[in-house]
């Protein structure tokens, strides 16, 4: 098990578990984080599962896609540490990596 923290959007921060190898989108959901829509299921195509990872943990993800990068520019919240939380495998490497969960848009 893997243990992320996740900032809501109010501010509040939880720990949530996962196995590895699930997406953190799954995660999140699985945990009870309602605020965190993912309305596409996971399949990469809305941004209602768009995350702020924290700085210190962005260059240890693997490079954003093209697929990715499209759907957050339709977000007018994305950040340079703007993710879809559909798209970050969970595993032992992630372990008290933080995220936040962006506004909605």
């Amino acid at each position: 098990m893997t243990t992320i923290e996740v900032i809501t959007r109010s501010g509040e921060s939880l720990s949530v578990s996962s196995e590895n190898d699930r997406s953190l989108m799954e995660a999140i959901r699985d945990a009870g984080i309602d605020e965190l829509l993912a309305l596409c299921g996971g399949c990469c195509s809305c941004a209602t599962c768009h995350v702020y990872v924290d700085e210190k943990w962005a260059q240890t993800l693997p490079s954003i896609t093209e697929d990715e990068s499209d759907l957050l520019d339709s977000s007018d919240h994305r950040k340079g540490n703007s993710r879809l939380s559909c798209q970050i495998r969970v595993d032992a490497a992630l372990e008290g990596m933080k995220v936040t969960i962006a506004p909605e848009d």
